[in-house]
């Protein structure tokens, strides 16, 4: 199958690895000649993925038009802010597009909307659908075993996908519910964040556990009142990448709470990580639409006055902490 990978960052970088490796003709383009150059002469990705060998079936390009001519499936792994321009440059080369599938991760800044409502506004009813999971690039890289959802409105076109995508090594399992799966893959960053925050306070595996357990009531009320199913919520596209991302070492998002708890500013802490951290962003735009939407996502709330320097890290956990009590779920209906 001939494969074009869009955006050279670590995750699209580790997808084309992946795929070339179980045999796939793979087209990495990225729009940084002086990246694809120097990725060219080292066959690797030495500014993401050093450790990372492309295999022979593995092309790098700066030329879109390559990338994309010919292809039978379109990988589009930008983070969120990339999405629409891609789509944009997509459609001004006037080419017939194969299925597409994006793995970017948030709300659109200032529209507030999800990526597939961005690519529905571009490319109007084409076969797309969102991949998202638990699962970091180095080891998906590396070959580890990683599972992973593909999220379709057409459940044929999910169950399709995930079958020719499915390999020992990256396993695929396909839903219908893509509101679900982007809400879930938006929000576990910014509940990442407050994870790192209580590890980097030390305040103990109790508290982490109980913030990723009330972070995922959080994510499954927002996806719900935007039309996802809860139970949605339970899968990997939830649940599973909210584990991870939480608890992971190789968590960018994680890593920004931890050294936010060491009293580091959040200029100081991005410069740090020198990757893209899409739990910031994400948790200003998340706030906006719990507020709009009237969803009550407190530990989102606290995790945007720490962003926003309004509070300190021990504040924000001691707010969570001295909320009134609740019912933990919703009396059942009926």
């Amino acid at each position: 199958m001939q494969i074009g990978v869009l955006g050279a960052g670590a995750w699209g970088t580790a997808l084309a690895i992946a795929y070339a490796r179980d045999g796939h003709q793979v087209s990495l383009w990225a729009r940084d000649t002086q990246q694809v150059a120097v990725m060219q002469a080292s066959r690797s990705n030495a500014r993401y993925l050093p450790d990372a060998a492309f295999p022979d079936h593995l092309s790098v390009t700066d030329d879109l038009t390559a990338a994309v001519a010919r292809q039978d499936l379109l990988l589009l792994v930008t983070p969120i802010a990339g999405l629409r321009p891609t789509l944009q440059a997509l459609k001004a080369l006037s080419l017939p597009l194969p299925p597409l599938f994006w793995a970017c991760k948030g709300f659109e800044a200032t529209s507030r909307q999800l990526p597939h409502r961005v690519v529905a506004e571009l490319l109007g009813e084409h076969p797309a659908g969102a991949l998202s999971g638990p699962s970091f690039a180095k080891e998906v890289a590396a070959g580890q075993p990683t599972a992973i959802t593909l999220a379709c409105a057409d459940s044929e076109l999910a169950v399709h996908w995930a079958q020719k995508l499915n390999s020992q090594r990256l396993r695929l399992y396909a839903t219908d519910d893509v509101v679900g799966v982007e809400v879930g893959a938006a929000v576990k960053n910014v509940m990442a964040i407050a994870a790192g925050v209580a590890d980097g306070l030390q305040l103990g595996h109790n508290a982490r556990a109980a913030l990723i357990t009330r972070g995922l009531a959080e994510m499954a009320r927002l996806a719900t009142r935007m039309g996802g199913r809860p139970e949605t919520l339970m899968g990997l596209g939830g649940l599973g990448d909210l584990v991870l991302t939480c608890t992971g070492d190789l968590s960018r998002n994680r890593r920004v709470g931890l050294l936010l708890a060491q009293g580091q500013s959040l200029p100081d802490v991005l410069q740090a990580l020198g990757h893209v951290a899409e739990g910031v962003p994400t948790t200003y735009e998340t706030e906006r639409l719990a507020a709009a939407l009237q969803v009550s996502m407190p530990i989102t709330a606290a995790v945007g006055q720490l962003l926003r320097g309004e509070v300190t890290a021990q504040d924000a956990l001691l707010r969570l902490l001295a909320r009134e009590p609740v019912l933990e779920l919703p009396p059942a209906q009926g």
